[in-house]
């Protein structure tokens, strides 16, 4: 998947056919055709697929037609009723793959449908999933809606960013943020000395603003636990596919 997906950016990024050739000659061998419905930090085909339909939609590539059709797949995986939905979201409304940092999927899905929204509007073009036809708006409403569970808008009124908003995660799982700083405690702090704060009930010294959890369960829980690394930990990988999807949505507020 990083080939095609690292071809497909040299691509968009250098316009030398070397790669657009790269990619018709070995798109089915690096796994174009396959099914996947989420786009993570090990796996990149549905990020090269909405990549590539830009290349059909906007420019006109019809050597890029099937990606048109593989994003749209991965469209419909994602939709509540469609006969090709294959997600699962919690009862407050969120798009749940797994328990582990499930909210990087959330970002990067997010992501996606923002961007493929943007392609759709300016080829005129809708997605069709079975009987059920999803314009553009539909898919910046379902990733607005994802991102505004994120910040706050979920059963628990837990904004899952650090520092933003009146309740969110104090006990995140992650090294600097929960040891004491030096200007409080300026002596060595020995490895094993870490284990004690790492089981401590204490919110973490070290506000680590912007990092954005793991998130919730399949259930709209969470603990708010330190040693719950699947839910308290905070990756680069979640917060940076919601950079684009926050920047897009604040440029078009109230505008969807």
């Amino acid at each position: 998947d990083e080939l095609l997906w690292g071809a497909a950016w040299l691509h968009k990024a250098t316009k030398n056919p070397m790669y657009l050739n790269y990619i018709q000659v070995n798109g089915q061998i690096l796994g174009a055709a396959e099914f996947d419905n989420t786009f993570g930090w090990d796996n990149k085909h549905a990020g090269a697929r909405i990549l590539l339909s830009k290349e059909f939609l906007v420019q006109r590539v019809q050597s890029l037609h099937d990606y048109k059709g593989h994003a749209d797949n991965f469209v419909c995986s994602l939709i509540p009723g469609s006969s090709f939905s294959s997600t699962q979201y919690t009862p407050g409304g969120l798009l749940f793959k797994m328990s582990d940092s499930n909210m990087q999927y959330v970002t990067s899905t997010s992501f996606l449908l923002l961007t493929y929204a943007k392609y759709l509007t300016s080829a005129h073009m809708v997605v069709n999933c079975g009987g059920i036809t999803v314009t553009p708006k539909r898919l910046r409403t379902i990733a607005k809606k994802q991102v505004d569970y994120l910040l706050g808008d979920n059963p628990l009124k837990m904004s899952y960013m650090v520092g933003y908003g009146p309740r969110y995660p104090r006990r995140i799982h992650h090294r600097g943020s929960s040891l004491p700083s030096i200007a409080v405690h300026p002596g060595k702090i020995q490895c094993s000395a870490g284990f004690s704060v790492m089981n401590s009930q204490s919110p973490n010294p070290n506000i680590l603003v912007g990092a954005i959890v793991g998130g919730p369960d399949q259930h709209d829980r969470f603990p708010d636990e330190r040693s719950d690394y699947e839910q308290s930990e905070p990756a680069t990988y979640i917060n940076s596919p919601l950079v684009g999807a926050l920047a897009y949505l604040a440029h078009s507020f109230g505008q969807l």
